[in-house]
């Protein structure tokens, strides 16, 4: 360097030289002057920055309070949806509850017309009181004649039957008392039976009681009834409409814990559990969250579309929450308080939970083994080989090694914006 400035300023000499035997003034003297010492000065600056090491992006290691999630969307459910149709073909003559309306076990919905139904069970009502009424008495009075006709009949045999063993009556006036004796107790049995059948508890007083329930049963069915208590969800008849059975009337979803089911990639199921916590947003109602937890993780993975479903349950659901919202759900895997971080967009060479980072120190890209703690899509924690307030180079296109300026990115850079149903690690100002 000493023989190279010996002649650069030897140089310099002899053009101040030359300029001072040449210049009419001082003054001209002192401007050309200046203006060499620009030059010399932008000169040196341009080297300076030329010389400079390119610089890349990178971050300030630090502690923070680091929250392990997994982010999904899916929408509201409800345990189970119950089709409500009629079991008897009628015309609709009246509608009684709304979309929206909440019913309970047995509460009427449709009325159908029932004409033929009632006339039915008015008949079967009028047998069964005619039965009570008159038949029964009839066939008590019937068994109570027969009885006394039976009575004469013993009567007239035993007397018929003492004269003849006396010797002063004939033989044909025997067989005809034994005759009506047999006649009289048959009629008897006969009455007997009748009466019985009539009789309270009968084999007729059954038969019609049954033909009662079963007319009753028919005509219960022109009113369609709620089976469960839940909400109307759907109603698909109207007023004069002629329905079948087995069609379906109305949609109820039935009371029950509400849920939301959620498509989670299998790439994030591994840090997922039953009872797990989680905060959940309606897409209708952005500013207002509510808490949910896992209560069903399915068993097996779709393979059309690499996701498990998910499902949680909602203990306190809002009044606004409605069946099949879109929903947003964090479900909280696992935390760390004052945990030491880094990007995940500065590690390299991951291996299990061991990695490489890029260490600025002495200008210079330093590379430096670390161990890794809690992971997910955009912060890692740092269990060893790195220290608070390193900074960490984030350009897979420096060398170990190499000479590089770092640009210091705050870490909330990092924290890109979740897959629709991926995880993650964020801080608490994420």
């Amino acid at each position: 360097m000493p023989s190279r400035a010996v002649p650069y300023h030897g140089g310099i000499r002899r053009t101040l030289l030359h300029m001072a035997a040449s210049a009419d003034s001082p003054h001209r003297f002192r401007s050309r002057l200046i203006w060499v010492f620009v030059a010399i000065l932008l000169a040196a600056a341009a080297g300076w920055w030329a010389s400079r090491p390119p610089q890349v992006p990178g971050y300030r290691v630090e502690r923070r309070d680091l929250v392990q999630d997994v982010v999904a969307t899916g929408y509201v459910l409800t345990p189970s949806r119950v089709q409500v149709a009629s079991e008897i073909t009628g015309t609709v003559v009246k509608r009684l509850v709304e979309r929206g309306d909440h019913v309970t076990p047995g509460e009427p919905l449709v009325e159908l017309r029932s004409d033929q139904t009632t006339a039915q069970l008015d008949q079967a009502r009028a047998a069964l009181r005619q039965l009570r009424q008159q038949t029964r008495p009839q066939a008590a009075a019937a068994l109570a004649q027969a009885k006394v006709q039976l009575e004469q009949a013993e009567r007239d045999e035993r007397r018929a039957r003492a004269v003849f063993n006396a010797g002063g009556g004939s033989e044909q006036q025997l067989e005809q008392a034994q005759t009506a004796l047999r006649t009289a107790r048959q009629q008897f049995d006969s009455a007997q039976a009748a009466d019985a059948a009539v009789a309270p508890g009968g084999s007729q007083e059954r038969v019609l009681e049954a033909a009662l329930a079963a007319a009753d049963a028919v005509n219960a069915r022109s009113v369609v009834r709620a089976g469960v208590a839940g909400v109307v969800l759907a109603r698909n008849v109207e007023v004069g409409d002629t329905v079948t059975p087995g069609e379906s009337l109305y949609t109820l979803a039935m009371d029950g814990p509400t849920e939301i089911s959620l498509p989670v990639n299998e790439q994030s199921i591994g840090n997922l559990r039953v009872g797990q916590r989680a905060q959940c947003v309606a897409d209708a109602y952005p500013g207002r969250s509510f808490a949910a937890q896992v209560s069903f993780l399915a068993p097996q993975v779709d393979r059309s579309t690499g996701t498990l479903e998910v499902r949680l349950r909602v203990p306190q659901p809002p009044d606004w929450l409605r069946q099949d919202m879109t929903v947003s759900a964090d479900i909280v895997t696992a935390r760390r308080s004052n945990a030491l971080v880094v990007p995940n967009d500065a590690l390299h060479q991951i291996d299990g939970d061991s990695a490489t980072v890029l260490v600025l120190q002495g200008g210079r890209a330093r590379p430096r083994k670390v161990r890794l703690g809690l992971r997910g899509l955009t912060l890692t924690e740092v269990l060893s080989g790195l220290s608070p307030g390193a900074e960490v180079i984030a350009d897979e296109a420096v060398q170990p090694d190499s000479r590089v300026r770092v640009a210091l990115r705050p870490l909330a850079a990092a924290a890109s914006a979740p897959a629709p149903a991926g995880s993650g690690v964020t801080g608490p100002g994420q």
